[in-house]
């Protein structure tokens, strides 16, 4: 079975990979440098040089595959280049999605997000929610256009896509804003908690690997499944942190209602100045989001499990502390 991967370095895809090789896949993956192309021969996989934002870049390597999984995608919270994120999240996702489509590979698995739900406002959501609301990331806006107006279109047009959506995605080499928050965190450099009742759903990268993979193996074609974990408020998960660390965990911690209106002064402050990712203009406007689905699909129909979360963040601790 001969498997495309785009994003193979990536947090999620260098796991997909690595699943991959590890089931006997022929795993050929794109590369942009000698640097990605480097790490992905090491791990196993044959390296094909290309873009995303190139189509006739990926014709070759595509090429008589079973199942393409597209993984790349742009993730700069807090960064204002709408342009790139456009090219990247909804370009690139066209023209992967259309070429596989057009070579006719049997099984296509498209990563998406959660975060085309925007905030759920305390609603614990499933597959069939759809969000009309305004975005408050580039991230969100491009990955919801990519979703609803790239991906499903061509699935009518009888593409064999089957969408993955992952939650809150953690581990080692987290670069999201819990990632960030972790570090912060393990350094002793977060003295006050932001935003306590911002909420993720958490499953562990590894686990997100495997539901790509089950997936492609056993998904419906056409349809999506969340992948996401249990759903705790910020607060809580930064205590769990303190109970397995020992470390102390911030006593003071202020609500996302406080801190929204400054959105537009972080804004103009990191038009100046570089600031770190938790006080960037889009995190401070989501302060208090929630981002909250249920996975009962994938649990169903893929059999799809999550480790527990204290020993996922165990694991992910001792790599943040040692940053």
């Amino acid at each position: 079975m001969k498997a495309f991967v785009t994003g193979g370095t990536g947090f999620i895809g260098s796991r997909v990979v690595r699943e991959l090789i590890e089931r006997e896949y022929e795993v050929v993956a794109l590369a942009r440098s000698d640097r990605t192309a480097a790490a992905l021969e090491a791990a196993g996989a044959r390296a094909v040089w290309g873009d995303i934002t190139d189509a006739p870049s990926m014709r070759e390597g595509m090429h008589g595959s079973d199942v393409v999984f597209h993984t790349a995608a742009w993730y700069r919270i807090g960064s204002r280049d709408w342009r790139q994120a456009e090219a990247i999240n909804v370009g690139g996702t066209r023209n992967v999605l259309g070429l596989a489509h057009e070579l006719g590979v049997p099984r296509i698995v498209y990563t998406s997000t959660v975060g085309v739900f925007g905030d759920t406002r305390g609603q614990t959501v499933d597959e069939s929610y759809v969000c009309h609301e305004p975005f408050f990331t580039e991230y969100e806006r491009t990955k919801w256009v990519a979703h609803y107006e790239v991906a499903l279109p061509l699935i009518e047009e009888g593409a064999p896509i089957i969408i993955v959506m992952p939650g809150g995605v953690y581990g080692p080499g987290d670069a999201s804003i819990i990632g960030h928050v972790m570090q912060r965190f393990c350094q002793g450099r977060l003295p006050f908690l932001p935003a306590p009742e911002t909420t993720f759903t958490y499953a562990h990268v590894e686990d997100i690997a495997e539901g790509h993979i089950l997936a492609a193996e056993k998904g419906r074609i056409g349809e999506s499944y969340v992948l996401a974990g249990p759903a705790v408020p910020l607060d809580e998960l930064v205590d769990l942190w303190a109970a397995i660390t020992g470390r102390r965990a911030p006593a003071v911690r202020i609500p996302g209602r406080f801190l929204r209106p400054f959105a537009p002064l972080m804004g103009a402050i990191g038009s100046v100045i570089s600031l770190p990712m938790m006080f960037s203009e889009e995190v401070t406007r989501s302060a208090g989001a929630t981002y909250m689905a249920r996975a009962d699909k994938a649990r169903a129909e893929l059999g799809w499990q999550t480790r527990p979360l204290r020993e996922g963040m165990r694991e992910t601790l001792d790599w943040a502390s040692k940053r």
